[in-house]
């Protein structure tokens, strides 16, 4: 069984002023399955918790995407089981280069996302946090 993608979009028609190509819709039914709520993820290693050296938004969004994809890949299922992201920034100014490296974990996928700004995230070197839920067809 594959999910319902309700009113599929692209954010480089949506945000024509930004170079952005991120495969989003509106919303996601799924039927049973099992469901996959991910902690937020942070840059940080899975095994160790320790933070990447590095401050670059796109390293750490390649680090937190990267993790995303081995939690759902350890409970059994693939990228394309991606329902949701909520994506925590410190820095508008960031936003392009974290929302690229976004999409491309997320090309022909299309899960919902919501994007927020914050003032600052648990650890004053994290510039981005993705919080995650898939869903799992039985």
């Amino acid at each position: 069984m594959t999910h319902k993608r309700i009113r599929k979009f692209n954010t480089k028609d949506t945000y024509p002023e930004q170079n952005l190509n991120n495969d989003l819709c509106q919303a996601v039914v799924t039927e049973g399955g099992k469901t996959v709520w991910m902690r937020g993820q942070c840059p940080q290693n899975l095994d160790d918790g320790s933070n990447i050296a590095s401050m670059d938004p796109a390293e750490q969004t390649h680090k937190v995407m990267k993790n995303i994809k081995q939690l759902i890949e350890e409970t059994g299922g693939t990228m394309n089981h991606l329902v949701k992201i909520v994506v925590y920034i410190t820095d508008i100014k960031n936003r392009e280069a974290i929302y690229q490296v976004i999409g491309e974990y997320t090309k022909g996928v299309y899960p919902v996302s919501t994007g927020l700004v914050v003032e600052r995230l648990a650890r004053p070197e994290w510039l981005v946090e993705i919080d995650a839920t898939a869903v799992i067809p039985t």
